[in-house]
């Protein structure tokens, strides 16, 4: 197996427990502030990885056009999970969920678009069934 299979089994789990213990937080909070504690607890847990894994001194490779391209991701996962947390506020976890998977689709075509990955018939498959599967969860 290669090794990107597990990371992203095991990202998925994370993510699964995002949403858990998320829900479980948000009751009686407010989305933005639940997202701006979390992401203070994430920030603070990562410098100390980084710190543990000695990854600092590679901070030296980090160029101007790589920085830029990572804070707009940042940006983006920020916007992500203010939504995805007033989503919860509100929704069941499994339709939350169910459309947050929907990145999938979105990073698929976007990838297709911008970085030239391939799109072929299973790719187009896999996509109607996430996206049929989110559909059925939600309604």
């Amino acid at each position: 197996m290669q090794p990107w299979v597990l990371y992203g089994f095991l990202a998925g789990l994370s993510a699964a427990l995002v949403a858990i213990f998320g829900k479980l937080g948000v009751k009686g909070l407010d989305s933005t502030l639940a997202t701006t504690v979390r992401s203070g607890i994430m920030f603070g847990f990562l410098v100390l990885v980084s710190l543990a894994l000695r990854k600092t001194q590679l901070l030296a490779a980090l160029d101007k056009r790589a920085l830029l391209w990572i804070a707009a991701s940042g940006v983006a996962g920020a916007l992500s999970w203010l939504w995805y947390f007033l989503a919860l506020k509100t929704g069941p976890v499994k339709g939350v969920a169910a459309l947050d998977r929907l990145s999938v689709v979105f990073a698929i075509l976007l990838a297709a678009l911008f970085l030239g990955e391939g799109f072929g018939w299973k790719t187009a498959a896999g996509m109607v069934l996430i996206g049929s599967g989110a559909v059925l969860l939600v309604f």
